[in-house]
């Protein structure tokens, strides 16, 4: 924390309750409190330290098993000099009277921020008088296999890093004198910049901005992938400052026409002759999909993409619609059903609909690889998937869309009344959230059922807009 920034650590310390985490931070924990969980599972002749009633037991105990020679693995084992506390993962035994210390983590590989964590435990435990004769980070191994249930032999790999950790950790007396200098005076000055996000989003970053003049109501951030980083090196700041008529770039300059103008950019005729090439009937496709970092269902791998719900708007040619839609909470592998779903509810003539539909595409071609039964057919509809997206980023701009083409940020744009504001789920992680929470067996059937009807709801949401969008880009019901 000290390392990514002084402030952020004296504001921990003194100011907790100012810290605002990001809509990721929840996930990000339980992910990393499932992979530790699985890690110590592999280990059951291993023993936990708890911190019970406090860290000072965590201490006492960690001393009480060292001093009768416990051979480990140790859990959690907890180690204090000069007022820091670490605590370690996993240490276990190496047969000559050492330790070999492995942190867990749920990345596919050792990082480089992850060097300075294994530093401070190895001085620390230096300092406590622990030999440790191998220093690693154990992280996913992205290429197994879950082959039986509850089987994770093979999960996780070791990177190796005592001698780059070691060496740093000759460096802490140093960086631990520095951070106990700052924690006793004031709340540092530090600018905004980009480690307010690398490695991780700081939790801060509201506080320490709360006294910025506020900026332009149009930025030139709003200039999408990158293009506004051109213009702000020349020094502009506000959008509005651009002149579209000398501006080389088409679609950077009719942002910045429809943000001045108010008035959306709009080709009506582009968009009818582009989605003119779709076969009828046209089956406008979402999915709602798992990557969980612990494989849950045999045949996947840390991080694979597994679709557990979809909704399906399939629409004739006289303008008619059908809904159609699956959704597996049951704790069971939701491939299975998924595809067979898929099969029944889209004609093999059908044209498949998708927004970013790269996304679709994949989904489709892991099932057609995990279930052969319907392989031919959900190979087949991987081919006929077609992109709205870029047809909606070439012929449709609004500025409140603010640089973006996501379907939320269109939405909003040309049905407000569909605003994903007013659903229980509002998004991919609440939706994954949620998921997770209906297949926990400890949930009870009243809520799993509300999880359900919630669920349903935001992905059909997600489906009907794209037809709502598509219609309005075809200047249907201007």
């Amino acid at each position: 924390m000290f390392e990514q920034c002084p402030k952020r650590l004296w504001l921990a310390i003194h100011r907790p309750e100012l810290a605002q985490f990001d809509e990721g931070a929840q996930g990000r924990f339980d992910t990393g409190h499932k992979v530790g969980e699985v890690a110590c599972a592999l280990h059951p002749e291993g023993v936990m330290v708890e911190a019970e009633p406090d860290l000072v037991a965590a201490l006492e105990e960690t001393e009480r098993l060292l001093a009768e020679g416990h051979p480990g693995p140790i859990f959690e084992a907890t180690f204090s000099h000069e007022g820091v506390l670490i605590r370690a993962d996993i240490l276990e035994g190496d047969g000559a009277g050492g330790w070999r210390l492995a942190e867990v983590k749920s990345s596919t590989g050792a990082k480089d921020y992850h060097l300075g964590d294994l530093a401070t435990q190895l001085w620390v435990m230096g300092e406590a008088g622990v030999s440790v004769s191998a220093a690693a980070i154990r992280h996913v191994n992205r290429e197994f296999v879950l082959e039986t249930e509850g089987d994770y032999r093979g999960l996780f790999e070791d990177a190796d890093l005592l001698d780059e950790a070691a060496l740093l950790a000759l460096e802490r007396p140093a960086l631990v004198a520095e951070a106990r200098e700052v924690l006793a005076g004031a709340e540092p000055e530090r600018d905004l910049g980009d480690h307010c996000n690398a490695p991780f989003p700081c939790e801060f970053s509201g506080h320490c901005s709360r006294a910025l003049p506020p900026g332009p109501e149009w930025p030139v951030e709003v200039l999408p992938n990158g293009a506004w980083k051109k213009w702000a090196k020349k020094g502009v700041v506000d959008l509005l400052a651009l002149d579209e008529t000398t501006m080389p770039k088409p679609r950077e300059a009719l942002i910045v026409a429809a943000t001045r103008t108010g008035v959306p950019y709009h080709d009506r005729e582009g968009a009818r002759a582009a989605m003119a090439q779709w076969s009828w009937p046209r089956a406008w496709l979402d999915f709602e999909t798992i990557a969980p970092a612990v494989p849950l269902w045999l045949g996947t791998r840390p991080y694979g993409q597994v679709p557990f719900q979809f909704s399906l708007h399939l629409e004739q040619e006289d303008g008619s619609i059908m809904h159609h839609e699956y959704l597996c909470c049951d704790g069971s592998d939701p491939r299975p059903g998924c595809a067979a779903a898929l099969v029944e509810a889209i004609p093999p003539e059908a044209t498949v609909i998708a927004y970013n539909a790269g996304f679709e595409r994949s989904v489709l071609r892991a099932l057609a690889d995990h279930v052969p039964e319907h392989a031919a057919a959900l190979s087949a509809m991987a081919e006929r998937t077609v992109d709205l997206l870029p047809i909606t980023r070439e012929h449709w701009y609004h500025r409140d869309q603010r640089g973006s083409w996501s379907i939320k940020a269109v939405l909003p744009t040309i049905a407000a009344e569909l605003d994903y504001a007013a659903l229980e789920v509002k998004d991919g992680g609440m939706a994954q959230e949620s998921f997770l929470e209906a297949s926990d067996p400890a949930t009870t059937p009243e809520r799993r059922w509300a999880l359900e009807e919630a669920l349903k709801a935001y992905c059909a949401r997600d489906t009907w807009a794209m037809v709502v969008v598509a219609r309005r880009l075809a200047g249907q019901g201007d």
